[in-house]
Parts: structure tokens; sequence; C-alpha cells
């Protein structure tokens, strides 16, 4: 297996040498919040990527990856927010459904979808959260019911991100009628491109729409497109979520310095650094970026193990790292405003500028991918041993 370092400096090399041209107009592009940014031409970067083999780098080489190790791959992302590359946009499939497919799914499966999630041909979406059932997903109540050699679904998913450009989506779906909580569910792959799939936007804070409702009228997908078991769809469901916050966080945190540094250049400009609150609040968020990237530095498998797909973070550092990085994205949002003053509150060109925009989607960080009350509920019953919050109270 090639060198940490050695994989290092290739990454570099070629961003350097392909981050050019119509592609240079990419850099910065796309991210949460952002998605709607040069979408298409996004997806025609993330399919060059895939021709370099920079994509699934851990995936084993079996199924098309490179079975690298989850230090390779901490290196790709910090050298891809370094060189300010576009956000990629086949996160749901490379990062979550690929490796579930590789731990739970049939051959049949991996042989028709991972050479599509590879070359980028084929996008996905997750359907989990429900209308009742968002940060409790065990209250699941979207219904599938097995008519021969199909599966028919209906119900209603919501905050269903990019299921407007997405072709399909992997559905937890109640399979056996009568059942409760997790019992009883299933992780079906379902096209979005039929009759009985109706895809509707819903608009942020910020006027774009990343976000969707996905609702299913008879809609069909076939008998065998169930991830492990029929009824054992709860297992492979917290299977995929171990998958969700990986070694792509580190390369997070280097865009989050780079937007901290950017708004220390905007205090200074404006004057808002000689205020010694704004400086305190400023060196705070700093000195919270550093606690970030130790932790997850600390608690991140590092070793290299060929073929890992994890690098994710158990044992509730998952949901620690969750309450970091989403609490200090939203005060840095909240620095900005104060840095900007009534500058922003105005809108001159009738649009959001970057530090706006920062501070209305960063409301949402605390919310979804778990919202900072669940995390905090995970660590004190599955970590501390703590009693289960009582309900109804």
């Amino acid at each position: 297996m090639i060198e940490v370092q050695e994989f290092r400096a290739e990454v570099r090399d070629w961003l350097a040498a392909n981050l050019v041209g119509e592609y240079a107009a990419l850099k910065g592009l796309g991210g949460p919040g952002r998605e709607h940014e040069a979408f298409d031409e996004r997806l025609a970067w993330n399919r060059h990527l895939a021709a370099a083999g920079l994509t699934c780098l851990g995936w084993p080489e079996e199924h098309g990856g490179r079975g690298l190790s989850v230090a390779h791959r901490v290196a790709f992302y910090e050298e891809y927010a370094k060189a300010d590359a576009p956000d990629k946009v086949n996160h749901f499939g490379e990062e979550l459904l690929g490796p579930t497919l590789i731990a739970y799914g049939t051959p049949e499966q991996q042989k028709r979808f991972l050479p599509r999630i590879l070359d980028v041909t084929e996008l996905w979406s997750q359907g989990y959260s429900e209308p009742g059932a968002g940060s409790d997903l065990a209250n699941v109540s979207t219904t599938a019911v097995l008519d021969g050699d199909q599966w028919i679904v209906n119900g209603q998913k919501v905050w269903t991100s990019l299921a407007h450009w997405a072709q399909w989506c992997f559905v937890l779906a109640r399979t056996e009628k009568g059942s409760k909580r997790h019992a009883g569910l299933s992780y079906l792959l379902v096209p979005l491109d039929q009759p009985g799939v109706d895809i509707r936007p819903i608009i942020q804070l910020t006027g774009d729409s990343e976000f969707n409702e996905v609702f299913f009228d008879d809609a069909r997908t076939d008998a065998d497109l169930v991830v492990g078991e029929p009824g054992d769809g709860w297992r492979v469901a917290m299977g995929t979520l171990t998958f969700e916050r990986g070694v792509s966080t580190l390369g997070q945190q280097i865009r989050y310095a780079r937007e901290h540094s950017n708004l220390v250049e905007l205090a200074k400009r404006t004057g808002t650094a000689d205020d010694p609150v704004i400086r305190e609040r400023l060196t705070r968020s700093w000195a919270g970026l550093k606690t970030m990237r130790s932790y997850a530095l600390a608690t991140m498998d590092l070793g290299q193990h060929r073929g890992r797909l994890g690098g994710h973070m158990g044992g509730g550092q998952d949901s620690v790292s969750k309450l970091l990085w989403a609490n200090w994205h939203r005060e840095l949002g909240e620095i900005a405003m104060e840095v900007q003053g009534m500058a922003g509150l105005t809108l001159p060109d009738g649009e959001f500028d970057e530090w706006q925009r920062l501070f209305l989607f960063s409301r949402a960080d605390t919310i979804y991918g778990g919202s900072n009350e669940i995390q905090r509920n995970i660590i004190a019953e599955r970590v501390l041993g703590l009693p289960r919050e009582v309900k109804g109270l």
C-alpha cells in the first residue's frame, strides 16, 4: 500500500493539475446550505475524480475501491479542503450506501449498484426521517407490502437531502403489519423516477431548497432490493449511520478554519476587531476549532488498516463530535452577524452575502443529523448509563 505522505503528495499534485480551466471556477462551491451552486458542473467534477481513482478510497479493491486506510482518507479530505475543491455531489452513495451494501448487501446488489456509485452515474438520497419520526426514528410509519415480486411503498419522508437530483433513495419502511418501534422495519432501495413518487422541495431560510418532502403513493421496487433480511432494517439503518460521520470531518474542519480566518480579516477591516467582546469571541472560537481537531484525532482510528471502511467514532464519540462542530459552527454564524453589525441586516443586491447565509443555514446545524437534545440523550443513556428520558411529562 502506498505510504500516507506519498499519497497525500499524489492528491495535492493531482488537484493542482486538475482544478484548473473550467473546474477552477468551481472552487469553494457546494456544501451544506449551498448544494444548489453549480450542481451539474460539480457532478462533472465528481466524475472526473472518479476517473482518476479518487472516489471510494476506503472501499475494498474487489468492489472497485483502493482499500486505503483511514489515515489515507484523512489525508485526501485534508488536501481536498486545502485546495478549496468543490463539494462532491455523491456523499450519500459513496460514504453511506456504498459501505452499507459492502457490509450487508447481497452479491447481486453489490454488482448492480456499487459500480454506478463508484463512477457517479447514479446518485442517492436517504429516506429515514418522517413528520412523526425525525429524531425518534423508531416511529417510522411508511409501509411496504410485498406483492408478488415487488414491494409496494406508501408514506412520506421529509428532510430528504438532494432527492430532487437523485435517482434512488434508501428507505426505512415498516414491512410487518402491527409491528412497533425497532421491530418489523426493512431497508429498501427505491427508484425515484417512477409514478407514485412525488418530490416537493422545502424552501429554507436561505431561499434555497436542498431538502425535500418525498411522498410514496403505491411506489414500487423489486422484492430483492431489500438490504439484509426483511424485518432487520433497524440494524442495517444503524449500520449506515455509523458511516455517516467519518474521516470527512477533518476536511470539514479545514473549511471551518478558512471561514474563521476570513471572518477575522473582516473584523479587522470593519474595525470590530477592536471591540474586546468580539475579539474574545473570535479567540474562543479559534480555541474551539483546535479542540474539535484534537478530539477528532484522539478518537478516530488512524491506523493503517487496509480496506477499513470505518474511520467513524463509536462509544458516544460520534455524538460528542456532532455537538462540538454543530454548536461551534452555529456560534460562528452569530459572531459573523456581530462583526457585520447593521450591514448584516441589509440586502443591497437582493441576495444574502456569505455571512448572512452562514448565519441562517447554521441554525440547522444543531438539528439535522441528530439534534442536540438527541445527542445528549445518547451520551447520557448509552455512555453514562443514566435512566432513559421519561416520555409524556
